[in-house]
């Protein structure tokens, strides 16, 4: 004989058979702490594009300084999150590729931006400038997918592979020294070329040097 579903019964068979529905902003509520602090790495170094395109708007010196000291905030920032991952216990592929996206921009994107906004705007000077994005993005994708391996079956990468990204931050203050001494555009250190007509700047090529360094095999001790 068959058994007459009780309203217990079909409530359950209807929860079952209806999709679960998320939370609004379930992202956002599955962050951990030290995401946070990589969206603040993400947010200055976006603050230090706008900067910089405020430089090339106005003119004013003040926007340079202030992209620069974004760009160290995002390095603290940085900084921390690691720490605080590892104080939680609560890395994540997730959280990996957040941190990456964040060093992307606040470490490849804003200081190439910067040297394009103290004169580095030639021809010459922007093909060095991507190249030295495109190490950046590089290096930082290699790094996610070798982590494990670096780890040499530990919890920890032992070493870095290429000089890490961050690194940038030395060429943003180079170029924020260079800033506070008046040497911005046709002024900036070396003078500048024409070559087939098209403007080089020999500064830029410290740029590109950096950027061959992420991507090389070099290793360094990770701290």
């Amino acid at each position: 004989m068959d058994r007459i579903p009780t309203p217990e019964s079909a409530a359950v068979k209807y929860a079952v058979l209806q999709p679960r529905r998320r939370k609004p902003f379930s992202m956002i509520r599955e962050f951990q702490l030290a995401d946070w602090f990589t969206l603040g790495n993400a947010i200055c170094g976006m603050g230090a594009l706008f900067s910089s395109m405020s430089y090339i708007h106005t003119g004013e010196v003040k926007h340079i300084y202030f992209a620069a000291a974004l760009v160290f905030v995002a390095l603290v920032f940085d900084v921390v999150d690691g720490r605080v991952a590892r104080w939680r216990h609560t890395s994540s592929a997730m959280g990996r590729e957040l941190d990456s996206l964040a060093d992307v921009i606040s470490f490849g994107v804003a200081p190439a931006m910067i040297a394009y906004s103290c004169g580095m705007q030639g021809f010459f000077d922007r093909i060095v400038l991507v190249y030295f994005v495109a190490c950046g993005v590089s290096r930082l994708a290699r790094y996610n997918v070798t982590a494990e391996a670096l780890s040499e079956g530990g919890d920890k990468v032992k070493y870095f592979e290429g000089t890490p990204i961050p690194t940038s931050v030395m060429l943003v203050l180079l170029l924020a020294v260079a800033a506070w001494l008046d040497v911005l555009g046709p002024d900036l250190w070396f003078g500048e070329f024409e070559i087939a007509g098209l403007i080089f700047h020999p500064l830029v090529l410290l740029f590109a040097v950096s950027g061959s360094l992420m991507i090389s095999r070099i290793r360094i001790p990770k701290p």
